[in-house]
């Protein structure tokens, strides 16, 4: 594939610009969410912004792949992703986020889950009798 032309350390130099070149143009167009969900897990940050920009411009207009993004764990992986804050990539991670009520969102970034069993030891009962 055009990513591991990219990536192996045995490619010239040519190859490599031009295999990241034409992956950036494909990523570009690319409006099949399925087809780029592997390259959330697998791209490097300079392709993965490509990636994390694509998914920005379609979910607002996809309620069914905004479900889909949901469901096969692409909302969680966006969340893990350390953007620079007023980079390129964290206004895309902004513009994702801003698809689903904050309540998912939250769920779905990494710590919820020991913050929500953290709320649990601190709770008090309420006992009625």
């Amino acid at each position: 594939t055009l990513l591991q032309c990219y990536l192996r350390a045995g490619s010239s130099e040519d190859l490599q610009t031009k295999a990241k070149k034409a992956l950036k143009n494909i990523l570009q167009k690319c409006v099949h969410l399925p087809a780029l969900e592997p390259l959330l897990h697998d791209a490097p940050p300079n392709i993965l912004k490509h990636v994390v920009a694509q998914f920005s411009k379609v979910l607002p207009h996809d309620p069914k792949a905004r479900r889909l993004f949901v469901t096969s764990g692409g909302l969680k992986k966006v969340q893990e992703i350390k953007a620079e804050p007023g980079s390129a990539l964290m206004e895309y991670i902004n513009v994702i986020n801003g698809c689903y009520p904050e309540e998912i969102v939250r769920y779905y970034s990494p710590g919820y889950s020991e913050k929500l069993l953290e709320r649990i030891d601190n709770h008090q009962p309420i006992m009625t009798q």
